[in-house]
């Protein structure tokens, strides 16, 4: 289980890093702060999906706040948005230490 944790924070993290380094050249060629909403993003790469995801949370019980949730989540930075849960998972996906204190010969 920790292994399927880590490979997927490592692949939520990689893909951050794509979109840290897209939005950072669009930056530098606009000469000002550009960040790719995951919104901008999602539809970039398969709008048909983000409108089958939008279909089904409105078919849900609390559509109403799925729908709000889902617009808030999509004006976030892609990048942030891929990136946190990332490094949640890859943290949860660590070996637990062992030995938490230092023995004064160990130094």
């Amino acid at each position: 289980m920790r292994l399927v944790l880590r490979v997927l924070g490592t692949w939520l993290i990689g893909l951050a890093l794509i979109f840290l380094v897209v939005d950072g050249t669009k930056s530098l060629a606009a000469n000002a702060l550009v960040f790719t909403s995951l919104g901008d993003a999602w539809t970039q790469l398969h709008s048909p999906s983000l409108d089958a995801v939008s279909g089904f949370f409105a078919s849900r019980f609390f559509a109403d706040l799925l729908d709000a949730a889902m617009r808030a989540v999509l004006t976030y930075p892609a990048f942030a948005v891929l990136g946190v849960p990332g490094i949640v998972l890859a943290l949860m996906g660590r070996r637990p230490r062992r030995e938490r204190f230092v023995h004064q010969e160990q130094i």
